[in-house]
C-alpha cells in the first residue's frame, strides 16, 4: 500500500513562510505526479498545485507567485513552499494523487491525511 504522509503545518502570521513536506512511500515515486490541495472549514477541497514527473509545475491562481511546489526523487518527497501567507490560506492541506502508479497497480484517489496550517491576521 502507497501512503503519502504530510508535515511541515502549523500557526504562522500574516506574511509569514511554511514549508509543506509530502513523503511518499514505495519505489516508483520518481514516475509519478503529485498535486497538493487543501480544505479549509465548510469548504469543499481545492488543488493548489501540482508537479509531474519531470518536473513541470502548475499553480492555482490565488497561490501562484506564492507558493511553490518542487520534488526531491532521492527523497521520495515532494515540497509546497509557502510565502506571503493570507488569512485565507488557512486549511488543511492534503498531498496526493488523482492516480498512482506503484509498479503493479494504479491508485485512483490516493491521498495523505493532510497538515493544518493557520494564518493568523
Amino acid at each position: 500500500q502507497v501512503q503519502f504522509v504530510e508535515s511541515g503545518g502549523g500557526l504562522v502570521q500574516a506574511g509569514g513562510s511554511l514549508r509543506l513536506s509530502c513523503v511518499v512511500s514505495g519505489e516508483t515515486f520518481d514516475v509519478n505526479g503529485i498535486a497538493w490541495y487543501r480544505q479549509a472549514p465548510g469548504n469543499q477541497r481545492k488543488w493548489v498545485a501540482d508537479i509531474s514527473a519531470g518536473g513541470r509545475t502548475n499553480y492555482a491562481a490565488s497561490v501562484k507567485g506564492r507558493f511553490t511546489i518542487s520534488r526531491d526523487n532521492a527523497k521520495n518527497t515532494v515540497y509546497l513552499q509557502m510565502n506571503s501567507l493570507k488569512p485565507e490560506d488557512t486549511a488543511v492541506y492534503y498531498c496526493g494523487a488523482d492516480d498512482y502508479y506503484s509498479g503493479t497497480i494504479t491508485y485512483r484517489d490516493i491521498w495523505g491525511q493532510g497538515t493544518l496550517v493557520t494564518v493568523s491576521s
